[in-house]
């Protein structure tokens, strides 16, 4: 084999490796993504239900959930479910519930990660921003342990 075919194959096994190594960790198949998006339309029906308990089902459980929010940093599942039942605390408030432009993608192949727009359809007005959300894929399912949520008013 001459210099330039030992390039082309040193090439060809090169960017074989690194395609590889690059995507083997993050892998997931396509019943997980549906599992992701499965968990979060669950969470737009139990919103647009006015169900508050409902919406927080795709949150894990667990004091080591994380909110983060307006600067805030909130830890905790029922400290989450409290803040939102202080802003939302009736269905006026709720409006309906929309995600929009999902994406969702694997960490591994148990952390998912989801990013979208949410918006808010109320009587007077039309709140909206964006969210990145991880999941895990914890015994009972995926659920957020992570959610970062920012307004963009």
């Amino acid at each position: 084999m001459g210099s330039s075919g030992r390039s082309r194959h040193l090439l060809l096994s090169s960017s074989v490796v690194i395609a590889f190594v690059c995507s083997a960790p993050g892998q997931s198949g396509t019943s997980d993504t549906n599992a992701v998006r499965r968990v979060l339309s669950e969470q737009v029906a139990a919103w647009n239900a006015g169900s508050i308990d409902g919406y927080m089902r795709g949150y894990w459980e667990s004091d080591s959930t994380v909110f983060v929010s307006g600067g805030s940093l909130i830890r905790g599942h029922r400290t989450v479910k409290e803040r939102y039942e202080k802003k939302y605390g009736s269905r006026s408030l709720m409006g309906t519930l929309s995600f929009e432009e999902l994406s969702v993608g694997f960490l591994t192949e148990s952390v998912a990660r989801a990013s979208g727009i949410w918006r808010l359809k109320r009587e007077k007005d039309s709140p909206w921003g964006r969210f990145t959300l991880i999941l895990e894929k914890k015994p009972e399912g995926w659920k957020v342990t992570y959610d970062h949520t920012s307004s963009g008013e």
